[in-house]
């Protein structure tokens, strides 16, 4: 399980930092991310496969806000011309 923290442009709040924190369930890379500051204010997540194809679960986001967390995600957990395998998930 790693944390990160990373600063997202609200559409309609003021912006934030968010904590995302990572981890593996089944061969699915899974991002639970919360409010940095707040105790415990889910936002919701974000599921990769292993494919590196993306879906969120949850309601607090935009889509907008969906893609510069996706982005976020993947620019500094996966390296850029590294694919998934099932050798990665633990």
């Amino acid at each position: 399980m790693n944390t990160m923290k990373a600063w997202l442009k609200r559409e309609n709040r003021p912006d934030e930092v968010i904590r995302i924190i990572t981890g593996w369930e089944n061969k699915v890379r899974t991002c639970n991310l919360y409010t940095a500051f707040e105790e415990q204010a889910y936002l919701g997540r974000i599921l990769f496969d292993l494919k590196g194809y993306w879906i969120y679960d949850g309601t607090e986001l935009t889509v907008n806000e969906q893609e510069q967390v996706a982005a976020f995600i993947m620019q500094h957990q996966l390296l850029p011309d590294t694919q998934l395998t099932d050798s990665d998930s633990r």
